[in-house]
């Protein structure tokens, strides 16, 4: 007899999975903003699956703001402004599918500029002893490994979401799971044939240490060269962001 966990497992797998498909789709365009999905059933049929498996996927997707769904009104794509693109999961799915438009690579780093440095600064004033610890870990595991590879690039989202997490802002913490996320993607692009146009080690160094000193001037000034840096290296692996600026 097959456990009920496994089940449930093998389940969720599957709704995962039609999700990604149609957020696929909507994010490259097959679906557009304002189109109706068809009805349960002939969308079930379509992908040889259970209504019931189909519902879940359509939930799934609403809560990433891709879709709504109205009894009897069907399930409509929503505008764009609707679509949660920080989930990590939305994320994903952009850079999963080749290259991501410059534009959004451009929103991204937009965003983090924004956001980082001055959350940086805010963590040098309010940052604990645990939150120093895992910060100085995640640095040294970027050392031994390098952004190159998986363990380095988990360690450089661990070291951003941190940072978030130090502000002791619980508004600002709540987009350390989508900038890490925003992070990781972005380095895995550049990194892609597995190796990094530089050595990011030096950067994050900086704003570690002006964050243990506790000088937020210097965190917020170290963090805003980081990201800056950052989206230089991702326009010198891809030519399409040569003119793009942020």
């Amino acid at each position: 007899m097959i456990a009920a966990s496994t089940l449930r497992g093998r389940a969720q797998r599957l709704h995962g999975s039609i999700a990604q498909d149609i957020g696929t789709a909507i994010l490259t365009g097959t679906y557009r903003p304002g189109d109706l999905l068809a009805n349960e059933v002939s969308f079930s049929e379509k992908l040889s699956v259970s209504r019931t498996a189909y519902r879940e996927a359509v939930r799934i997707l609403a809560a990433k703001g891709l879709v709504s769904s109205r009894p009897k009104a069907g399930t409509r794509i929503n505008p764009r402004a609707n679509w949660n693109f920080l989930d990590p999961e939305v994320l994903r799915w952009v850079f999963e599918n080749g290259p991501p438009p410059p534009a959004f690579v451009r929103d991204l780093f937009e965003l983090r500029q924004i956001v980082e440095p001055a959350a940086a600064s805010f963590a040098a004033d309010r940052r604990t002893a645990a939150h120093l610890l895992a910060m100085r870990e995640a640095l040294d595991a970027m050392s031994r490994h390098g952004l190159g590879v998986e363990e380095g690039r988990n360690a450089d989202r661990q070291f951003h979401e941190t940072i978030l997490l130090a502000t002791g802002n619980e508004v600002l913490g709540t987009l350390a799971s989508g900038i890490s996320a925003a992070v990781r993607w972005t380095t895995l692009f550049k990194a892609r044939d597995g190796r990094m146009p530089r050595d990011p080690v030096p950067e994050h160094a900086r704003v570690l240490t002006a964050i243990e000193d506790g000088n937020a001037v210097a965190a917020r000034s170290a963090m805003a060269m980081l990201v800056e840096l950052a989206f230089n290296d991702i326009r010198s692996v891809d030519p399409r962001l040569v003119d793009v600026a942020v």
